[in-house]
């Protein structure tokens, strides 16, 4: 019985210590939300006034451009994928990545090849693991990217819209990410950057109905468009990568108030256990006391005789 005892008491010893461990982690991520909630809300003017710059160019002219003309047959799109560095997160990397399969098969069936970029350790190891294709990655910055970080990662996808599909080039652009809708909702999305849609692009930028001014290019809305399309792609990577930090964040804090919560319970219920066995190893004790007590009687009482 005193064996038992010390099974539970070392077992309550250990989730304690992981109780510490999974608490402190939900409030550095708790903490790490707001700097990240932040800087969403300070990027998303930039991507505003950059998108209605973008459809104002777009509306203003009949140039043929990669940022907003479809090609006839599209052959080629590039995806990619935001996931996490860092596990203890739940199901927020396994999301993205079951929503950029969904995408995959999805472009697949419409005759389409599909290039594949991951941010992430989590979504790099599960391709590599099925020895899937990946044309980039990128690791290292997931819970706390920086504008240089989506410049990075931009410029491959860049030059790919630029090309031609016979070289290597795409005719499309797609993201997944997660996005950030509450401390309790992250929801995994899939975008088309490019080309982009100028009514979504109104809508994005709140001028949809609304009558834009007219404009002179120099030296030409081409040359115009050439120069915004890099600023728009890198504009939305970071916008998509701050989002997927924050709800990164969020997931992580969720899922270690529930690791934590749990290792409560669990403690609740090995001190039970280690009552019951003590109670019990001390009715024994006194049981054998007892019965060496009355042996001692009946053996003095026989001696007397």
């Amino acid at each position: 019985m005193g064996a038992q005892l010390r099974v539970y008491k070392r077992r309550i010893r250990s989730v304690t210590a992981t109780k510490k461990i999974t608490k402190a982690m939900e409030m550095i991520a708790a903490s790490r939300i707001v700097k990240a909630q932040r800087k969403v809300a300070a990027s998303t003017p930039y991507a505003t006034e950059l998108t209605r710059a973008v459809t104002a160019v777009a509306t203003g002219s009949n140039t043929k451009h990669p940022l907003t003309t479809e090609a006839d047959t599209p052959t080629r799109a590039a995806v990619l994928l935001i996931t996490s560095d860092r596990g203890l997160a739940g199901g927020y990397s396994s999301n993205a990545i079951k929503q950029a399969d969904r995408l995959t098969e999805r472009l697949r069936g419409e005759g389409k090849e599909v290039d594949t970029y991951i941010v992430g350790r989590k979504g790099v190891a599960y391709y590599g693991f099925r020895e899937r294709k990946v044309t980039e990655s990128w690791t290292g910055f997931s819970d706390s990217p920086s504008y240089a970080d989506a410049k990075t990662v931009a410029a491959p996808l860049i030059a790919a819209v630029q090309q031609d599909t016979a070289q290597g080039g795409v005719d499309e652009l797609h993201i997944v990410f997660t996005e950030f809708v509450s401390m309790m909702t992250q929801t995994p999305v899939d975008n088309r950057m490019l080309p982009l849609s100028l009514s979504e692009a109104a809508e994005t930028s709140g001028t949809k109905g609304e009558i834009l001014p007219l404009f002179d290019f120099e030296p030409s809305a081409e040359d115009v468009l050439d120069a915004l399309l890099p600023r728009y792609v890198e504009s939305r990577v970071y916008n998509a990568l701050l989002q997927a930090a924050a709800s990164e964040h969020a997931a992580r804090r969720r899922a270690m108030k529930s690791a934590t919560d749990n290792a409560g319970e669990l403690i609740n219920s090995l001190s039970r256990l280690a009552n019951a066995a003590r109670q019990a190893e001390i009715t024994q004790e006194i049981s054998e006391i007892v019965g060496g007590a009355s042996a001692l009687a009946d053996a003095t009482a026989g001696s007397d005789k």
